[in-house]
């Protein structure tokens, strides 16, 4: 998967000039959602499945300062899927190439009448395609040893 990029707005910043530290949380939104796209289940195609994957936690570890008019680039991998749960893990890096941050974020499975799905059985395609991201992220972890 090729990574997202966001360009720092001026808006991002603080009086500082500094990116304040909530955008950080909208570009892994941005990233995630260019991600599925790539994958080929968008927000749109869970929209008409039924299917609604809120956010339940998120994490975030920042390492060094971006600012206006830099680009990041935000590579998202799947670090686990569930039945009922998937944790992305998101790696932020600037332009030449130095981590700015390293985040995840955990998801749930909603149908429209607000009950959890449990995507292994309910949305099997969906399944398949994440755990197969999943374990190519396990084999580059093992290539990498």
């Amino acid at each position: 998967m090729k990574p997202y990029k966001h360009t720092v707005q001026y808006y991002e910043t603080d009086r500082m000039g500094i990116t304040h530290h909530s955008n950080y949380i909208r570009w892994m939104e941005e990233a995630r959602i260019d991600f599925l796209n790539q994958m080929g289940w968008g927000y749109e195609r869970s929209e008409a499945e039924g299917v609604a994957s809120p956010v339940v936690a998120v994490e975030c570890r920042y390492k060094k300062v971006t600012t206006f008019p830099e680009t990041v680039s935000i590579r998202v991998r799947v670090e686990s899927v569930q039945s009922v749960r998937l944790r992305l893990n998101y790696h932020m890096t600037n332009e030449a190439g130095k981590t700015v941050c390293e985040a995840a974020s955990e998801h749930c499975f909603i149908g429209r009448d607000g009950r959890i799905l449990r995507i292994e059985t309910e949305l099997p395609e969906l399944y398949r395609l994440l755990s197969e991201l999943e374990n190519d992220r396990e084999s580059e972890n093992r290539k990498a040893l």
